[in-house]
């Protein structure tokens, strides 16, 4: 279903899901450089799948269907890096016709294309809304009782009702390039479900910067979404999750301004691996810092985590930025960034993610 915001402006890439790679079609595929093209024909021939080099138009085009779409994914995956796979772009058409002009726009990279044939079942979850929210407590670190806030974490269901793992949803979206449509839904079921449980404090709502074009267009209906439940803005805060790519800094500034200038707050989420660094909290100024659970796990007994994150916590506080230690598992764990006055903690010591959201604690064992 396409929804519209108030304005009339809609963001047609996360509002609509594409369609299933089923039965049997052609796939055009535009290759790079040459000796990829070479890579690919030998592998074809070997495995006997009919193809044809067209080299006017410099495109492979391929015969695919039922018999030979997984063979062909898993023959793709070997031959190919990852930045050939990113880089080759690839058309399907699933009926016995020459590419239209209009056919274009359906373009999609080789690497989303082999990750939509095997994301049947997501597009199937996308498109029925078998999505839920799961809330775990952000406690103060000095009174782990008293419950600060709670971050919503999505869930899926197949259907048969079972859970799906969030790790399966994530990594298939990003594989079939369908963060945007999960990212919105995503943020969707935590406000609606935080509104039905009538939620008093604050919410941590994880998003992709990768799944925004535009932030008025694409981040508007959220907001309308919010307005129309009527959580109050300073209860919101919008946590920017790490990716696999290193972030586009002025997008995310843009992103982050549309998101102050409406009254939300902002939390830089894994903080300390991957691309996050020293130079974000400069450039993006956030009002918290997730401190990953990577960088927590056994950090009593580790002396080089130990270094690292005491330094991150001091600095934080100089810069009077909130502080999150995640992924608590156990006392030593909680003490120490405790003595290290981290402002919050979070982790399955304190409570693993639940529905409905708890309201209250009472953790004698860990005070």
């Amino acid at each position: 279903m396409i929804h519209t915001s108030e304005d009339g402006r809609v963001c047609t890439r996360c509002n609509s899901l594409p369609a299933k790679i089923q039965g049997s079609g052609f796939l055009y595929l535009w290759v790079p450089v040459d000796h990829t093209i070479n890579k690919l024909i030998i592998a074809f021939k070997k495995l006997k799948l009919i193809h044809q080099y067209l080299p006017s138009e410099k495109c492979l085009k391929m015969n695919l269907d039922e018999s030979n779409r997984e063979r062909f994914g898993e023959l793709i995956k070997k031959q190919l890096s990852p930045k050939e796979l990113r880089e080759t772009q690839a058309l399907w058409i699933d009926e016995q016709r020459e590419p239209q002009f209009r056919d274009f726009s359906q373009v999609t990279s080789l690497e989303n294309f082999v990750g939509l044939t095997q994301a049947e079942w997501l597009i199937d979850l996308l498109d029925t809304e078998r999505l839920t929210s799961y809330f775990q407590p952000i406690v103060c670190a000095r009174n782990p009782d008293q419950i600060f806030a709670q971050e919503a974490l999505l869930r899926g269901f197949d259907e048969q009702g079972e859970l799906i793992p969030p790790g399966r949803i994530f990594s298939q979206a990003e594989a079939a390039g369908l963060v945007f449509q999960l990212d919105l839904l995503a943020r969707q079921s935590a406000i609606r479900q935080a509104h039905l449980h009538q939620l008093q404090v604050p919410l941590f709502i994880n998003f992709s910067p990768t799944s925004v074009y535009d932030p008025a267009t694409c981040l508007r209906m959220t907001v309308q979404a919010i307005d129309e439940v009527g959580i109050p803005h300073k209860n919101i805060v919008f946590e920017v999750m790490e990716s696999e790519q290193p972030p586009d800094i002025a997008h995310l500034i843009r992103i982050l301004e549309f998101y102050r200038e409406a009254g939300f707050s902002i939390a830089l989420d894994d903080f300390g691996t991957g691309y996050s660094n020293l130079d974000l909290i400069d450039q993006l100024r956030p009002d918290f810092i997730k401190l990953d659970m990577h960088l927590i796990r056994n950090v009593h007994l580790d002396p080089y985590k130990a270094l690292v994150t005491e330094k991150l916590l001091e600095i934080a506080q100089v810069l009077n930025i909130r502080t999150i230690a995640e992924g608590i598992e156990c006392q030593e764990e909680l003490e120490w960034v405790r003595d290290r006055n981290a402002t919050y903690i979070q982790g399955f010591l304190i409570a693993k993610p639940t529905t409905p959201p708890l309201k209250e604690l009472h953790l004698a064992s860990v005070s």
